[in-house]
């Protein structure tokens, strides 16, 4: 019989449809897009067709915006939000506005044509991770800024124009509804119960099992009870922390090799397929926070929203995590 579950962090409902139970084999692939004319703007050789780069993990006595760099940060091309001017908070009758400020980086995580993370080593993940923090460190000094998410489109259906690896951010001036919705979730349970709820999730699935696909000194990744999506995967430290830019060095070794085997599970299981992540963390303004907690959230897309989520919330997920986190740990990591 189908389920409802309940998300507990968001207070989002689920179906999970269990009588339509599908096997990782039952999700046609979809191809990874091509690039015309086999040019690409992110790879070694070609950044004066980027902007120039904002900063850049390079080898020494080596130039911006040249060869050399082993991960590099430039402005969007197209952004969605410019760094330049004030807010101007406004009324427009019962509307408000403001003027569209903030930033958008696009870290381009090789300089030769990967398209795929899992395809780096753990080494070189980590600077990535750095970079991610460095980042969210530089921006969180402009006053005006109070969010920054860090997101990651892979595949056409994922909504990546480029196939190059490379991760997005953008940093807003207000808190995006969907991190405002899991922080008043995880406040009420924090008050009613004194706990994080985001912690007492990680000693559930430890204790339980039958969701946990990866578990390490610091870090654990399984199948969300309420996944939304199927094969969708958080990554959370076990340690708590509220901010993901107060990440610590021996947990960036951990995350590069947590992260990198999540995602080699999933392209093993599902034939490379498009997905995002997302790096949910703490507003810029806020101090460390007892009752909330950053994860890495895995979505891979297989299924479509439709009709009925757009017009009531719910998703409907065709299987359920626990089948998903079964076929997930029998899959093999790779070597580097």
């Amino acid at each position: 019989m189908p389920e409802l579950r309940k998300e507990p962090v968001s207070g989002r409902w689920v179906i999970i449809a269990t009588e339509r139970a599908l096997r990782p084999s039952d999700f046609i692939a979809v191809p990874p897009p091509t690039i015309k004319g086999n040019f690409c703007p992110f790879c070694e050789g070609n950044e004066d067709k980027t902007p120039p780069e904002i900063m850049a993990y390079r080898e020494r006595d080596t130039r911006p915006n040249t060869r050399g760099w082993r991960v590099r940060v430039v402005p969007n091309k197209f952004p969605a939000l410019v760094i330049e001017g004030g807010l101007n908070k406004r009324g427009d009758g019962i509307y408000d506005i403001m003027n569209g400020i903030g930033a958008h980086e696009v870290i381009i995580e090789c300089p030769q044509h990967k398209i795929s993370l899992t395809s780096l080593p753990p080494a070189h993940v980590q600077e990535i991770i750095w970079t991610y923090r460095d980042r969210l460190v530089d921006l969180k000094k402009d006053k005006r800024l109070i969010y920054g998410m860090l997101f990651k489109n892979v595949g056409a259906v994922a909504g990546a124009s480029l196939e190059h690896t490379h991760t997005q951010l953008i940093v807003t001036p207000i808190v995006p509804l969907v991190v405002a919705s899991e922080m008043e979730g995880s406040m009420a349970f924090y008050k009613y119960r004194g706990r994080c709820l985001f912690c007492d999730m990680i000693n559930q699935e430890l204790s339980n099992g039958s969701r946990m696909v990866l578990e390490g000194e610091h870090f654990v990744t399984f199948a969300p009870y309420a996944a939304r999506f199927p094969f969708e995967l958080w990554i959370l430290p076990k340690n708590h922390s509220s901010h993901f830019e107060n990440i610590q060095r021996s947990e960036v070794e951990e995350l590069a090799e947590t992260l990198r085997a999540a995602l080699c599970k999933l392209e093993g299981a599902l034939e490379q397929p498009p997905y995002n992540f997302i790096i949910h963390t703490s507003p810029f303004d806020q101090p460390e926070l007892a009752h909330y907690h950053w994860h890495i959230e895995i979505i891979p897309r297989l299924t479509r929203v439709a009709g009925f989520e757009w017009g009531t919330g719910f998703y409907i997920n065709p299987v359920p995590p626990e089948n998903a986190a079964e076929y997930l740990k029998k899959v093999e990591v790779p070597p580097c």
